[in-house]
């Protein structure tokens, strides 16, 4: 196969060839990369959409991870809110179709990426096409009964999922942007298939070609402080860990994670605020996603837009912007991969002091206790989906650091069960126990009664998942997310039996910093 910048490949021969035994083709270009950012090819590619996704990594918080993944014009959106769920198929054509059913959204997910041959061309990055999206925390009433009585103040769909078969991939070890077209074959003649994709490939290069976007600048109310409401006030706040303690000591719950979530207008697009959080808080799991689903967050629509007329016509779109430290469930040909992160301490101003905060780190009891308990809770829900006698701690309380803070993590893995798919790994381990409590249920019933509001995204996963039965996910913290120009922060502390209220309080607040910084910094752009 040819490699050239200009050209395409497979060539068409070797498509027609791969279209006899599969359904899905990947029909590629590489291009010189040392001259471009993700962001400028994001805002160049991407921005203009009304859909889209950027997900970069710097892996063990000091490394710029191999690939950044960039994607555009979404051609399927899964919406669920409870059991309803929303289908629409034929994004950006002139009349997309949208059918509601009723079911679980995890399996609705399963069956949209699965039935599928997808071809693996070799060299490939490791995502090309498939679905990018969040779960929110409250998506666990699909899996768990759960009473309801936090208020559902933001209105956040348990789920919202894009499928692309339009990606752009950086490989930062070769300097390299791959232009990635997937072409399902059963959309007509091979032949024919094959030289659209070719024609879409043009025009994504054409879109890398072009002059950089404005983006908006600070508006003058966005001068001074940035204003953060408290969600809690700090005396409900502290009650709800001291009656966590209560059903701690009654042998309820191991631990509990009690959050709080702080309110904030911005004044400046979230995606600078996502650019100002990847160098404040740069982490293994950096994404930014912008949704317009129907219904109350926004009209239908079609096409593009350029920035200045976003919110002109009138759909209310939706934005995740985070920096996430914390893997969920990674699925890799049939690996399952689960990594605990429990245990935090600041970075030191010297190397010296650094390895002492790590050493006292992993010399306080609290600390092990409370990431051992961690780990056996991830060892049970990898074996929920694991083949028998798979499942193994590959490293246990090891230190890792990143910009600003250090955790003691591990590392568990095991084989998924032939029968099973990366999805029903995923809703296995769902929500994350760090950010939930153990025992999983009695904890999230605990939650439920103490926490006034509904958590939106917070808690919940963000991922991709392509169609040859792989899967990376992140929890979904350290992050804003932001519908019709109002953003919201979350963060929480893991509450067990010696937790003193106003510490886990000052924990809270100071887990919110990173965001809540970046948003200051972004309003100084």
């Amino acid at each position: 196969m040819s490699f050239a910048s200009r050209s395409a490949f497979p060539s068409r021969k070797e498509f027609l060839a791969l279209a006899q035994s599969h359904t899905l083709v990947p029909v590629c270009r590489t291009l010189m990369a040392d001259l471009e950012t993700p962001v400028s090819a994001f805002l160049r590619a991407a921005w203009p959409e009304r859909e889209c996704f950027l997900l970069e990594s710097v892996e063990g918080g000091e490394q710029v991870g191999r690939y950044t993944f960039i994607g555009l014009s979404p051609f399927k959106r899964i919406v669920a809110r409870g059991r309803q769920i929303a289908i629409t198929e034929g994004l950006g054509s002139a009349r997309p179709k949208t059918a509601h059913v009723e079911g679980d959204v995890f399996a609705v997910l399963r069956d949209a990426l699965g039935g599928h041959q997808a071809a693996r061309l070799p060299g490939l990055p490791p995502f090309t096409a498939g679905a990018v999206g969040f779960f929110a925390y409250d998506a666990v009433r699909q899996i768990e009964r759960l009473p309801a009585l936090a208020k559902d103040e933001l209105g956040v769909p348990d789920a919202c999922l894009l499928f692309f078969d339009e990606v752009l991939a950086f490989d930062h070890v070769r300097k390299e942007i791959w232009l990635v077209v997937t072409a399902d074959v059963r959309n007509g003649n091979a032949a024919a298939v094959y030289d659209r994709a070719v024609r879409r490939l043009d025009k994504l290069e054409k879109r890398l070609a072009q002059p950089l976007p404005p983006l908006e600048r600070r508006k003058p109310q966005t001068h001074g402080k940035l204003k953060v409401k408290h969600r809690t006030a700090k005396k409900d706040f502290t009650a709800a860990v001291a009656r966590t303690k209560e059903y701690i000591r009654a042998g309820d719950a191991f631990q509990v994670v009690i959050s709080q979530r702080f309110d904030v207008e911005p004044g400046v697009d979230s995606f600078q605020i996502y650019r100002a959080l990847r160098t404040v808080n740069p982490s293994p799991y950096m994404f930014f996603l912008r949704f317009a689903p129907d219904g109350p967050l926004g009209a239908r629509q079609t096409g593009r837009l350029t920035h200045s007329s976003k919110k002109s016509k009138g759909a209310e779109t939706l934005e995740l912007a985070g920096s996430s430290p914390e893997l969920l469930v990674r699925v890799h040909q049939g690996k399952v991969e689960y990594r605990p992160i429990a245990g935090t301490r600041r970075r030191g101003a010297s190397e010296a002091e650094d390895h002492a905060l790590a050493e006292e780190m992993m010399s306080d009891e609290k600390e092990r206790a409370e990431h051992v308990m961690l780990v056996d809770l991830g060892r049970n829900d990898v074996g929920r989906v694991s083949r028998f006698g798979s499942v193994k701690v590959d490293k246990l309380m090891f230190v890792e650091r990143y910009s600003h803070v250090m955790h003691i993590v591990s590392s568990i893995e095991g084989k998924l069960r032939p029968e099973l798919t990366a999805v029903d790994a995923l809703r296995a381990c769902f929500p994350a126990g760090t950010l939930s409590g153990a025992p999983k249920v009695r904890a999230m019933e605990i939650i439920e009664e103490l926490e006034p509001a509904r958590r939106g995204t917070y808690g919940g996963a963000v991922l991709y998942a392509d169609f040859s039965g792989n899967l990376d996910s992140c929890i979904a913290i350290r992050s804003m997310l932001s519908v019709g120009g109002k953003g919201s922060v979350q963060a929480g502390a893991g509450i067990v039996a010696d937790s003193v209220p106003e510490l886990e309080y000052e924990e809270s607040i100071n887990k919110a910093q990173a965001v809540l910084r970046a948003i200051e910094r972004a309003r100084e752009i």
